[in-house]
């Protein structure tokens, strides 16, 4: 699917945690995809189109990220992030998922699918945030600028010049940045960092993100049994695949980790092939 299509396709529902824009393809069982920060649910086009003719897809925008709205008053933590889950699911009666995500998303993921384990069929993670790396050290930097406050002047020029992406934070997410298409950085960099007051948001939420949230459920993932799929890829500096490790040590739903050589954090949008195979025979 391209990004036209795509946006053309993106609806807007309102729950009870705010205004949410969405993405629904196909038909079947609902696989519901939640991504990380500083991009949006295109990450998962790819991987859509390819099972839109076995599930029914729906890809979500957090926030302040693609084309969803950002309130100063929304909740921005990892508990308000999951209670929108929670609350976008019930706009659009969502229920019996086969919920997947990636980076932040999949710490929002962690706490939704424990408090919710019923609505579930499956879960799967690939390269994110667990228990002891939230936010991950390479990662911990650009946390400290948004404490300062210095973040957002510093990414509103980058949004005026997107190109500069591929050097910095999301080029960082694909093996091959030079490849990455200019109206792709574009869609994920303008939403987030277009004015100073969104990247402002921006900053609220990665400080509002933060690591005892997954300390505090941690007793509940290790009694989580929802068949859980971790399939992570090696070549990511932010989420290293031992953390994919220890998280199957901790959680007894977990039934495999597959490892992706090579790939980094946003190989759904690289390396498609690389996930929708697994998400079929584990589905299936």
């Amino acid at each position: 699917m391209d990004l036209k299509t795509w946006a053309e396709q993106r609806g807007r529902v309102s729950t009870a945690s705010g205004d949410v824009a969405y993405t629904d393809v196909g038909e079947g069982p609902v696989a519901l995809f939640v991504h990380g920060v500083g991009i949006n649910g295109l990450l998962w086009r790819k991987a859509m189109t390819e099972l839109a003719g076995v599930r029914r897809c729906v890809a979500l925008d957090l926030p302040g990220h693609g084309g969803s709205p950002v309130t100063p008053e929304q909740d921005l933590s990892l508990g308000g992030l999951a209670r929108l889950l929670e609350d976008f699911c019930a706009s659009l009666e969502l229920d019996e998922l086969d919920l997947v995500a990636n980076d932040t998303g999949g710490a929002i993921a962690q706490v939704f699918a424990v408090h919710h384990a019923d609505r579930l069929r499956t879960l799967t993670l690939t390269n994110c945030d667990t228990e002891g790396n939230l936010p991950p050290e390479a990662f911990r930097p650009v946390v400290e600028l948004a404490e300062r406050g210095e973040l957002a002047p510093v990414s509103v020029r980058l949004a005026a010049n997107p190109e500069q992406a591929r050097t910095t934070v999301l080029g960082g997410g694909y093996e091959h940045p030079e490849l990455v298409p200019e109206e792709l950085l574009r869609a994920y960099v303008e939403p987030v960092f277009g004015t100073l007051e969104s990247a402002r948001q921006f900053e609220r939420m990665l400080t509002s993100i933060q690591g005892k949230e997954l300390d505090t459920i941690e007793p509940l993932l290790a009694r989580f049994r929802v068949p859980t799929l971790l399939v992570w890829g090696t070549g990511d500096p932010n989420f290293g695949v031992e953390w994919a490790y220890r998280f199957r040590d901790t959680v007894p739903g977990v039934t495999e980790v597959v490892e992706v050589p090579g790939a980094k954090l946003f190989f759904p949008d690289e390396r498609p092939e690389d996930l929708v195979p697994h998400l079929r025979r584990f589905w299936a």
